[in-house]
């Protein structure tokens, strides 16, 4: 891809930023070379700040922040983000300077929720319900035949993925198996909230419970903490929290060649190492949920073009859900903060810091039949579920489709996020 001045755009990020046809034809011409113009510009400092142009980096950004807006239509809303992103990276190159930025920053304004951001986030849309119906009917049917069953939540400490697993459960025909559910997040006050939920919970429903906080981050679990008993059925949950272990240090393992490259998909060895302690429980199933984005490019500037594209998709489902309305106006702004941090991260961030290395579906295939697992079809009468509540929820854009094995659950075609389920390969 070209990127000298004017960059020729993939006609799949140009078609991406759609705007809404709801307003006067004038006005929507505007808005949409407003929007196109932004996107150039974007790229184009996106390809100076990656080979270090800082001069015309900066006139870039310049001129973005004329035409974007943290309060204008999606698309000016994004590439504030962006550019908010590309000059924290370009700040970075002088780490006293961000130290001391970054230190004020902190002092003088309040941090981002993002635990908040994320139930917001989980409560606006749809999109965390259709992975959780999923994960639910995939636990309920691979599990009914258990008495003891072990359940590890690998990050979400959302008491409402389990909640309907615990009446699921109630409802068994041969009667409750014992349940065991251990979440891992390390968030403390967030799991003791969970627990006292989902004990009531379970206590209201008369099963056999136990509820296991282990208050750590994935990258700190150790096989000990889980307290994994002889005769538990064992399943692991991870949403939206694998990628982090794929973060290393790129500069390091590219100069020495540490990483093997099949298939597109470099190895990893954390992530390696922890499917490894994964596959040593033998677990019955390990769900998956993760965006469906190939933002763990080693240039910045195809992330940054994958990163375009993908987040233009959920911010236009943000004002799909919130529009102008001013009594929805915080919400928004919590949903966008939490969607710009990831940004930032992906953008901004290079090595261990680079946390948000989202991967599509296709990669994690090749990892975790490396790691030893095999994909588990999953049953016809899940997808029709998945489906039906895509109906009833009742908005246009959002639809569910199947591919390799897989969930995809899609805004307007473009795929957000996958759900997949896995098993132990057996040698």
């Amino acid at each position: 891809m070209n990127f000298s001045s004017p960059p020729v755009l993939k006609p799949d990020v140009t078609l991406s930023l759609t705007l809404s046809s709801t307003i006067t034809t004038t006005t929507t011409t505007m808005t949409e070379e407003r929007g196109v113009k932004l996107i150039q510009l974007l790229l184009t400092c996106a390809n100076h700040a990656s080979s270090g142009n800082l001069l015309h980096a900066d006139e870039c950004l310049s001129q973005i922040l004329k035409l974007a807006s943290i309060n204008g239509d999606s698309m000016q809303r994004l590439a504030a983000w962006f550019a908010s992103s590309l000059a924290i990276r370009l700040v970075k190159r002088w780490p006293g300077l961000y130290k001391a930025l970054n230190h004020q920053i902190r002092v003088s304004s309040t941090i981002v929720d993002l635990d908040r951001s994320r139930i917001i986030f989980a409560k606006a849309f749809p999109y965390m319900d259709y992975a959780y119906v999923v994960i639910n009917r995939v636990l309920t049917q691979g599990m009914s035949e258990e008495h003891m069953i072990h359940i590890v939540d690998l990050g979400s400490g959302d008491s409402k993925l389990w909640v309907p697993f615990l009446k699921n459960v109630a409802n068994s025909p041969n009667g409750p198996p014992h349940l065991t559910i251990t979440c891992v997040n390390n968030n403390k006050s967030m799991l003791e909230e969970m627990s006292t939920r989902i004990q009531k919970e379970a206590e209201a429903l008369d099963i056999p419970f136990q509820f296991n906080l282990v208050n750590v981050s994935l990258k700190d679990l150790s096989i000990d903490m889980l307290k994994i008993k002889p005769g538990e059925s064992l399943a692991f949950v991870s949403v939206l929290n694998l990628h982090v272990l794929l973060a290393e240090d790129d500069h390091i393992n590219s100069h020495f060649g540490l990483n093997k490259n099949t298939n597109n998909v470099k190895d990893c060895q954390r992530m390696s190492e922890f499917l490894a302690m994964l596959r040593s429980f033998s677990p019955k199933l390990l769900i998956l949920v993760e965006q469906e984005a190939d933002h763990n490019l080693r240039k910045l500037v195809d992330r940054f073009v994958e990163g375009l594209h993908y987040y233009s998709a959920l911010f236009d489902s943000v004002d799909t859900i919130f529009g102008g309305s001013y009594s929805l106006y915080e919400e928004r702004v919590a949903v966008e903060q939490m969607l710009g941090k990831e940004i930032e991260n992906m953008v901004a961030c290079e090595g261990f810091e680079r946390e948000e290395r989202h991967e599509r579906f296709g990669k994690w295939i090749v990892r975790l039949t490396r790691g030893g697992f095999r994909p588990v079809r999953l049953w016809y009468d899940i997808m029709e579920d998945a489906k039906r509540l895509v109906e009833a929820y009742g908005a246009d854009g959002y639809k569910i489709i199947s591919q390799k094995g897989s969930l995809m659950i899609c805004w307007h075609d473009r795929p957000i996020y996958s759900v997949s389920a896995w098993t132990v390969l057996l040698s």
